[in-house]
């Protein structure tokens, strides 16, 4: 059983758990003999990675059996983040898949894609896999076969192979890993390194009983601040469930924007190669763009989404690429995004700064933001219409991703969310109060009774 709309824009996600389950083991084994029939992989291999959710194994098992029914063959690596997967992918240089719903509540499970080197797949590729699991296709004349690979020692020293990790001070860092795929990285990673990492919430468990796996919301990222003050960290690492993505938190307790983040890597990137591209979205901030225009650096803007940043990464040859979201993605990463890295890189530049995590943020451009707003709207094209009517004159308006109004010193983005049934606003200025009275004016149209 598939439910159509478990069917997205760039990967797989939907219920499996509760009354209304949207996909179960058949969709599983389904949705395997498709992607094997749709990527073509009859004698060829693929890796396969899921997180810690419940169920996730039965269903990367199911999966697995109709891929082989296909005559592709499973190099299953168990449990992995989803920046794991990419890594197995880039490492056996082989097409991969990953179970995983990342942020989504714990009835939720999903899979994310990739070709070989952890390259995007198309919208035509999505599209054949959405049409191939609906139909009964024949077994391939010779099964594929299946063998497990252990790959996260590989893993974490590519990670520390491409972030100069000499002369750090030590350090203390809280992570926070949700209950989610932090907790079976950070040992392998932080932990041979000149930190003293203090876990919360670090063993797995899809059910999440702490907080749920989402940091884009600011009360799941009220333990890390705490435990920061309490414990007189240098700063912590926020991790979502499947932990491609990374939060920081100073040591202050107060969170940094995954801008300020953007901002700072993409400085010691363009330090390391001038005039290299880095990859922003329309959400990012604008004191981005500033840093790099100072550093030399050229600037391409992305509609929002990984599959969408990796495929410009790659068309740019950027060497760095960041997102509002917290999704940091590196050429030497195969372009891919991992939250670890991005967190090594500002572990890095920390250690060595002498400063703390607070005062290398000051450095930067200064914007007041709104932060992401998500309203549940009957029709977000027609909201987004008024919105732009709204605002007509008073600033340049563009429809790349979603709607977006740049004024002068102000810019105010309404698009519609990739992966739930959500309406998402961000606005930013010089100062708050404008800030305020542009997402209190925009609000009040996407809210209104339609």
């Amino acid at each position: 059983m598939i439910a159509q709309q478990v069917f997205k824009a760039n990967d797989i996600r939907g219920l499996v758990a509760g009354e209304h389950p949207e996909w179960d083991l058949d969709g599983a084994r389904a949705i395997g003999a498709a992607f094997a029939a749709a990527f073509e992989l009859d004698g060829r291999e693929f890796v396969l990675g899921r997180d810690m959710r419940a169920g996730g194994r039965e269903l990367s098992l199911a999966f697995a059996e109709g891929a082989m029914a296909q005559g592709a063959s499973v190099v299953d690596v168990g449990l992995a983040s989803t920046d794991g997967l990419w890594f197995a992918s880039g490492h056996t240089h082989l097409p991969g898949v990953q179970f995983t719903a990342s942020h989504n509540p714990a009835a939720y499970n999903g899979v994310k894609f990739c070709l070989p080197d952890a390259a995007p797949i198309t919208p035509e590729l999505m599209a054949r896999i959405t049409e191939l699991s609906y139909i009964e296709l024949p077994d391939a004349p010779v099964r594929g076969r299946y063998r497990t690979a252990d790959l996260l020692d590989a893993y974490a020293a590519h990670l520390h192979s491409l972030v100069d990790l000499s002369g750090m001070s030590r350090l203390k860092v809280v992570v926070d890993a949700g209950n989610g795929m932090a907790g079976y990285t950070t040992p392998a990673v932080l932990g041979p390194l000149n930190v003293e990492v203090i876990g919360l919430f670090t063993e797995l468990d899809g059910s999440f009983p702490n907080h749920p796996p989402n940091p884009l919301e600011p009360e799941n990222l009220v333990d890390a601040a705490r435990a920061v003050r309490d414990q007189g960290a240098d700063l912590a690492l926020v991790f979502d469930g499947d932990a491609d993505r990374c939060f920081l938190i100073d040591e202050h307790g107060d969170v940094v924007s995954p801008s300020v983040v953007t901002a700072l890597i993409a400085r010691a990137e363009l330090a390391r190669e001038p005039g290299a591209t880095i990859v922003v979205n329309t959400i990012t901030s604008r004191a981005v763009g500033e840093v790099v225009a100072a550093a030399g650096g050229r600037l391409a803007v992305s509609r929002v989404g990984h599959t969408r940043m990796k495929a410009v990464m790659a068309e740019h040859n950027a060497i760095f690429g960041g997102e509002h979201s917290a999704h940091y993605y590196f050429r030497d990463f195969w372009g891919a995004d991992t939250g670890m890295l991005a967190g090594l890189h500002v572990l890095a530049l920390l250690g060595r700064s002498g400063r703390t995590m607070s005062e290398l943020a000051a450095d930067l451009p200064q914007y007041a933001a709104s932060g992401e707003i998500n309203s549940t709207v009957a029709d977000p094209v027609a909201a987004m219409t008024e919105v732009a009517e709204a605002f007509e004159g008073r600033g340049d308006v563009s429809w790349v991703d979603g709607l977006l109004v740049s004024g002068v010193d102000w810019w105010l983005s309404v698009r519609e969310s990739n992966t739930e049934p959500l309406l998402r606003l961000n606005v930013e200025a010089r100062d708050a109060g404008t800030v305020a009275r542009l997402r209190d004016e925009a609000l009040a149209i996407i809210r209104k009774d339609r």
